[in-house]
């Protein structure tokens, strides 16, 4: 039994392919989630921080909106 649970183990450790496609995997599932999370997380200010350019560009003028992504830019 000793050696059975022996072999095992070290087949185990000698085969490391599986495993090591199985982490990458996982990290790159890990990457897309926080990639999606922030993108969600930062859209909306993102969104008026690119109204507020575009309105120093085109000389307009900025209006904060309540909420993300609600700002405006009047010529």
């Amino acid at each position: 039994m000793r050696s059975f649970v022996s072999n095992t183990i070290a087949r185990l450790r000698r085969e490391q392919r599986g495993a090591t496609a199985v982490e990458y995997g996982i990290m790159v599932s890990l990457i897309a989630v926080v990639i999606i999370a922030a993108v969600t997380l930062l859209g909306g200010s993102l969104h008026d921080t690119f109204v507020q350019v575009q309105c120093s560009v085109t000389h307009g003028t900025f209006a904060a909106g309540g909420g993300a992504g609600q700002a405006t830019c009047t010529p």
